[in-house]
């Protein structure tokens, strides 16, 4: 009897796509290295209220707020009980410090009343609170607490949908299929280096083609000759 042939799940990558994937994950390692994220922080909560900040922002300029913010707020219970003007003047710099300042305290209060002053570690709590979406908590999942989770923003978008990598625009939709093409061990360090790459090499306007590592493996239509 001539054995049945698995059949493919719709969307599922074929052996090709898996390949083109690790040629891009081993160039991009090759460029990037550690892939690591670029947000300075000790501790979950700092890093979640560096991601927070980080919204419209450089990581740079979040970077230089930080640490005097850190070194007067160490505890959940310290931003729940800020003083809204004090906050926002710390913050400023980082744009859209009012909402960020109310997402803040709403969110230092969120953790020491229903999460005893500890970030949470999973999807469904960390959504829940003020300012966190899926983004925010797939960076806190994986860089705070080592669980594979894969970061869209608007460099992986953008990279992404170059690369051809989806087709889609929506951000859980794209979260979806980098899911499907890269190894779950490689979710949180891919999609890293994804993001740098959109940050450094792919960027919106000019993209650096010349030196990109991906060039052979790139078909957008708007890649630039060499």
């Amino acid at each position: 009897m001539t054995p049945r042939r698995k059949t493919r799940a719709l969307g599922e990558p074929t052996p090709a796509d898996e390949r083109r994937m690790a040629r891009i994950l081993k160039a991009l390692t090759s460029s990037i290295g550690l892939g690591r994220v670029e947000l300075d922080h000790r501790t979950p909560l700092q890093l979640l209220i560096a991601t927070i900040l980080s919204a419209q922002c450089t990581d740079r300029r979040v970077n230089q707020v930080t640490p005097k913010l850190f070194a007067k707020y160490g505890k959940a219970k310290d931003y729940a009980n800020a003083v809204p003007a004090q906050l926002e003047e710390m913050i400023r710099s980082t744009g859209f410090f009012k909402s960020k300042t109310k997402n803040l305290i709403a969110s230092g209060r969120a953790l020491t009343e229903r999460f005893g002053g500890q970030v949470p570690k999973t999807m469904e709590e960390l959504v829940t609170l003020p300012g966190v979406g899926r983004k925010t908590a797939n960076v806190i999942l994986g860089n705070a607490f080592g669980q594979p989770a894969v970061v869209v923003d608007t460099h992986v978008k953008r990279v992404s949908q170059r690369l051809g990598l989806t087709t889609n625009v929506d951000p859980d939709r794209i979260e979806i299929d980098l899911q499907r093409l890269i190894p779950r061990s490689q979710w949180t360090s891919g999609s890293q280096r994804l993001l740098l790459h959109g940050r450094y090499t792919c960027v919106a306007r000019a993209p650096k083609c010349e030196r990109c590592l991906l060039y052979d493996d790139c078909h957008w239509e708007g890649k630039r000759p060499r």
